[in-house]
């Protein structure tokens, strides 16, 4: 068995950036390499927001090992400054990379892996499991299915498929499914090719994340074009400050804007905002939509409208795996040990400390987490961190493990921490010598081994006899 398992190949669950990317860092060191892809096309979930223009620059968005595959084909980077959209994503960088002759081979498109297992053993059974090779079952567009094997497997097949619903107890809400054909999930195309359908309509959109900002600051823009195009904006809490972002301390000067555009709009009246609503029905009355649910004054009702839009982020979808054993945070369904460090409701600076295969591996031997859904249900993941992270897993599966162990990850900071309610302040970014450790970045990064909190920040609070956590939070 251990001779059998030496001549598979490493699987790779989707082939969009992170996945490739993985499939590049592989090749790069001689590991044969599967990539199995449940869309048509690579990138099948960027295409689906492809209008949207994102807000980190393309030097952010190349993978290292895959740039240079690229470039012995004679590619020329894009402008490193510019700001792509999701189909330029695709169309400049992920398909000519899946042309490649290096990985052309290896990628298989409308293959959907439906469940992972390792071959004779379930997943009750522990004596041998690294011994005996993954078996996935795949799916293909028709609906045929076969079994492959593999050494080992990585999972970058992402969350986008899997939307939050509109329940904010995280189930769907009443009337969600019978009212399916005027809700859309995730960033409608509002001003390309579904703009018939919100133009001089109503439309409520629910989130408070960038991806409702987008949609909302789209439908403004509508708004100015096509009279009675009208937005109603409903978000679960009350302080918007994470989704206003950091502005001008925003190291990524077009996510800070994205974050005032919106406050302004709002400031201005050309959106209405409904904080503090907790979604729970959605009904129909007069050939039009309601959307109730409950604030801290009680019941309360919204509409009528036309539309919803729920971009109330994404769940990963845990199927596949059922039969792996796997160590996942307990609420954010990520990696365990990601959980602490990236929770919404401790941390909202947008960093995370630089993690690689230690991390992302599971109790189940060569099996690793990577990408988005390495993060589960939790928000603000940024491709430079998935390029580190198959970097690292890459490495580890390659047998070199003091390159797999060196981890580097800096990511460009929020300007802005919001931890556990409170009102959230400009990161500082400096040294906290107060605590024994020189830390950078937002929070001041992890707190001290030997201190219990969740960061540098929150230790110095802690050592100051403040209550809450201390990063960003005065006396």
């Amino acid at each position: 068995m251990a001779a059998e398992m030496k001549t598979l190949p490493i699987a790779v669950i989707g082939a969009g950036p992170i996945g490739l990317a993985a499939a590049a860092h592989l090749l790069e060191r001689g590991l044969p390499v599967r990539v199995y892809e449940a869309g048509a096309v690579v990138g099948a979930n960027l295409r689906d927001w492809g209008h949207v223009r994102i807000f980190s620059p393309w030097r952010h968005n190349i993978d290292r090992a895959a740039r240079e595959i690229l470039e012995r084909h004679g590619w020329h980077e894009p402008p490193p400054d510019d700001l792509p959209t999701g189909d330029e994503i695709c169309d400049l960088y992920l398909d000519p990379l899946a042309r490649m002759p290096e990985l052309a081979p290896a990628i298989e498109t409308s293959a959907r892996v439906i469940a992972i297992a390792r071959r004779g053993l379930d997943k009750v059974t522990g004596r041998g499991r690294e011994e005996r090779p993954f078996e996935i079952t795949v799916e293909r567009s028709g609906g045929s299915r076969r079994r492959d094997l593999a050494r080992a497997v990585i999972d970058a097949s992402g969350t986008w498929n899997q939307p939050n619903p509109i329940g904010a107890s995280g189930l769907p809400a009443e009337g969600e499914a019978e009212h399916a054909d005027r809700i859309a999930y995730g960033m409608p195309d509002v001003l390309g090719r579904e703009r018939a359908t919100y133009a001089g309509r109503r439309t409520i959109v629910i989130g408070a994340g960038y991806s409702a900002a987008n949609v909302l600051l789209d439908l403004v823009r509508l708004a100015a074009e096509v009279p009675g195009t009208e937005s109603l904006w409903v978000v679960r809490g009350t302080n918007l400050a994470r989704v206003y972002g950091g502005g001008d301390a925003d190291q990524l000067p077009a996510r800070g804007a994205l974050g005032w555009q919106l406050r302004e709009a709002v400031e201005r009246g050309d959106i209405a905002l409904a904080a503090g609503f907790a979604a729970m029905r959605v009904r129909e009355a007069g050939g039009r939509l309601f959307l109730d649910g409950e604030t801290a004054q009680g019941e309360r009702s919204l509409g009528p409208v036309d539309r919803i839009v729920v971009a109330t982020g994404q769940r990963p979808d845990l199927t596949m795996t059922r039969e792996l054993r796997l160590e996942l945070d307990p609420w954010l369904e990520g990696v365990e040990a990601l959980g602490p460090l990236i929770d919404p409701n401790l941390h909202s600076c947008g960093t995370v400390p630089p993690h690689g295969h230690r991390e992302l591996g599971h109790p189940e031997p060569g099996f690793y987490t990577v990408g988005v859904k390495s993060y589960g249900r939790a928000p603000t993941f940024l491709l430079l961190t998935g390029y580190e992270q198959v970097r690292s897993v890459a490495a580890a599966l390659a047998g070199d493990m003091a390159a797999a162990d060196h981890v580097q990850l800096t990511l460009p900071e929020t300007g802005i921490c919001e931890d556990n309610g409170y009102e959230a302040d400009v990161c500082c970014g400096s040294a906290y010598e107060e605590v024994g450790v020189t830390a950078s970045g937002c929070c001041g990064g992890p707190a001290p081994a030997e201190v219990e909190a969740c960061c540098v920040a929150d230790a110095i609070a802690k050592d100051e006899g403040k209550a809450g956590c201390g990063c960003g939070v005065a006396a």
